[in-house]
């Protein structure tokens, strides 16, 4: 058997380079003398060199929310490290990083998953029900309508039947009703875009109020205002790939091509309704 270790990093989360090298470590155990406040990057890098463990790969999810991705190449750099990287949109991430590092990525092994089908979705909650449900609390008609309004979105399919389950059980009903299904739906809705609202870095949120704010407005505004309202500006490059992430994210909508695009919030209202 392969002595490896593997470490996960969310990189929304975690979006700083200090915050990704301090994660690593912290998962193998070796920041006990490290200051948050006090030590450079570079002690945190040294520190990774020295690591003789096992060799680690690092999971780097939402890698494209790295505000600095110089940090893929510390990593990459380390030959007791291997790295997987984690991306909504590859292009986006290459355009940030040094062409050098940009080769190795090209040529690495690249895994491209589409948006789930309706099938492949009521094939997980179906396992979801089956493992975790009585049998009978809902059906298969109900799986179906559900994999439907998630249009391709695992996460918010099994954020619904989660949210049904819970309510059901609330109420003491011994089965999912097409009326808590439809009031799961918005709840389940609700619940994911506060999540993602939260998981919104200082200036990734300064840029959604302005369009929250000023919408339908495009990315010269909005980084002219944004360029305004915080002291330590980031670049349009970077203001576009946060647009790009909340648009992702159904935080945002686009409407326009690239020279007259505007963003406004995304209607609620308009997502794909349970029938």
């Amino acid at each position: 058997m392969l002595d490896v270790e593997a470490t996960y990093v969310n990189c929304w989360r975690n979006y700083t380079r200090f915050r990704t090298l301090y994660q690593i470590l912290d998962d193998l155990g070796a920041t006990i003398d490290i200051h948050r406040q006090s030590t450079p990057h570079d002690e945190l890098v040294d520190r990774l060199q020295q690591h003789d463990g096992p060799r680690t790969v690092v999971i780097l999810d939402e890698v494209d929310q790295l505000e600095d991705p110089s940090v893929i190449y510390d990593l990459h750099s380390l030959p007791q490290f291997a790295i997987i990287c984690i991306a909504n949109k590859e292009e986006e991430l290459f355009s940030r990083i040094d062409d050098r590092l940009v080769s190795r990525l090209r040529s690495s092994e690249h895994v491209r998953m589409d948006k789930y089908h309706d099938e492949q979705l009521y094939d997980i909650l179906s396992a979801r029900a089956k493992w975790g449900l009585d049998e009978d609390v809902i059906t298969d008609d109900q799986l179906y309508r559900i994999a439907d309004a998630a249009a391709g979105d695992a996460r918010l399919a099994i954020g619904i039947l989660r949210t049904a389950a819970g309510k059901a059980d609330r109420e003491n009903h011994e089965r999912i009703t097409d009326d808590i299904l439809l009031d799961s739906a918005e709840d389940a809705r609700a619940q994911i875009k506060q999540k993602s609202l939260d998981s919104l870095t200082p200036h990734q949120r300064v840029v959604y109020d302005i369009v929250r704010e000023h919408g339908p407005v495009g990315p010269s505004e909005i980084h002219e205002r944004y360029s305004e309202d915080v002291d330590d500006p980031r670049t349009k490059r970077t203001i576009r790939t946060y647009l790009s992430k909340m648009e992702q994210y159904n935080l945002l909508e686009a409407e326009g091509t690239s020279r007259d695009r505007e963003y406004s919030l995304v209607d609620s209202a308009a997502a794909s309704p349970m029938q």
